[in-house]
């Protein structure tokens, strides 16, 4: 296509749909990319998961979480040990200490009852149920974090529940829905627990990693994590480690699954400070389609087009609520760089140099095609010549 049509229709889309150039920017792409990569992660440890379970028959949810809390407490808590000065991690077990013990049994006990669930309940009630994490996490930011929700937030974040709804409509149509039903009541309250304390965590995970820091947040989480799973191991699941038959297999899939855990955990605070831990939590709901999708191939799981309907859905949802910021009061980061809330709520100098100067060539060209057209209809055209300061 020439360069003088290519141009003309640049302009006639620019005139018709003005407002795309302000939604789907590279932010949002960079945000939907990180989003999936934590997806991926979830993935990654709930395929190792089903290996352990179905193939190993292994039933340890503490042995995995202690492995993936030894390897935080190993790099960030060591990281805290040899910081100086108000970052020192005697200094917050100090100032701070009890409230990270809290923090980590919140996190340690909402990992242990979503697991748990698994023996009571099925997996069409844990993945309807596990979404109730989202309306608790948005209430909470509300009252302690005071974030506002505009319209096309809470539309967003039913678009994304639907789509989630079209993948259990999938499974259950599939002949997919597994797990037990000995009491279906207790598992399914085990799930509304676990995901009230997943909420939990991850607004203090906002708070912490956008006024704070992210290595003080993963460090203190992971010492008082590591404590508290190695605790219950002992108790819990003494007899279920020592009945297992230890071969390279399962030392490789157990390795596999801390190497998910531990970068989804590393990798999780990233995407909270970038965006919100709303914006994470939707993002994941896409983990348990990609978890179907390697069982087509590791499971022989039954494919249904539905699954490729609900991840369209999800994601459209996504970008729905990352296409308009949240209101919420500015923070303070006093460490690791600066917090925000959403990516659209703040622009620095560069960014906006550069939209006035991509609007200025917007225009510019604009301007050329409408001259152009004047000057083929015979029709008498000014030009209007800027000056800029350069």
């Amino acid at each position: 296509m020439p360069q003088h049509q290519m141009n003309t229709l640049c302009c006639k889309m620019r005139e018709r749909f003005p407002k795309l150039g302000n939604i789907f920017t590279w932010q949002l792409l960079k945000t939907l990319l990180m989003g999936q990569g934590l997806s991926a992660l979830i993935c990654g440890t709930a395929v190792t998961s089903q290996y352990l379970a179905s193939i190993y028959y292994m039933n340890t949810p503490m042995l995995q979480s202690f492995l993936n809390y030894s390897l935080l407490c190993i790099t960030y808590t060591m990281a805290l040990i040899f910081r100086r000065g108000d970052g020192n991690i005697l200094q917050i077990l100090k100032t701070r200490g009890w409230k990270y013990f809290l923090l980590g049994l919140t996190d340690v006990e909402a990992n242990y009852a979503v697991v748990k669930a698994y023996q009571y309940t099925t997996l069409t009630s844990i993945q309807l149920l596990d979404c109730f994490v989202i309306p608790v996490l948005m209430i909470l930011s509300w009252i302690f974090l005071k974030t506002r929700y505009r319209i096309i937030h809470y539309v967003a974040v039913c678009v994304c529940l639907a789509g989630v709804g079209a993948m259990v409509g999938a499974d259950i149509l599939a002949g997919q829905d597994q797990g037990s039903t000995s009491d279906i009541l207790l598992g399914d309250g085990l799930v509304l627990v676990s995901a009230s304390l997943y909420a939990v965590s991850n607004v203090c995970q906002e708070y912490t990693v956008k006024n704070l820091s992210r290595v003080e947040f993963l460090g203190m989480v992971g010492l008082f994590g590591t404590i508290i799973s190695a605790i219950q191991l002992g108790i819990l699941e003494y007899n279920e480690v020592s009945k297992i038959q230890w071969t390279w297999k399962i030392a490789l899939v157990l390795v596999g699954y801390a190497l998910c855990m531990y970068a989804f955990y590393s990798f999780m605070p990233v995407v909270v400070k970038m965006t919100s831990a709303t914006v994470a939590n939707l993002s994941l709901l896409t983990g348990d389609l990609f978890s179907l999708f390697c069982g087509l191939f590791l499971f022989q799981y039954t494919f249904s087009g539905l699954y490729i309907v609900s991840l369209v859905v999800i994601l459209i949802g996504f970008i729905m609520f990352n296409a308009v910021p949240t209101l919420s009061p500015a923070l303070a980061p006093m460490s690791d760089g600066e917090g925000y809330d959403n990516h659209a709520a703040e622009f620095d100098n560069e960014s906006t140099q550069g939209c006035v100067k991509e609007i200025i060539c917007e225009n510019t060209e604009l301007e050329r095609y409408q001259f152009k057209n004047r000057l083929n209809e015979g029709q008498p055209a000014c030009v209007v010549i800027r000056s800029a300061k350069m």
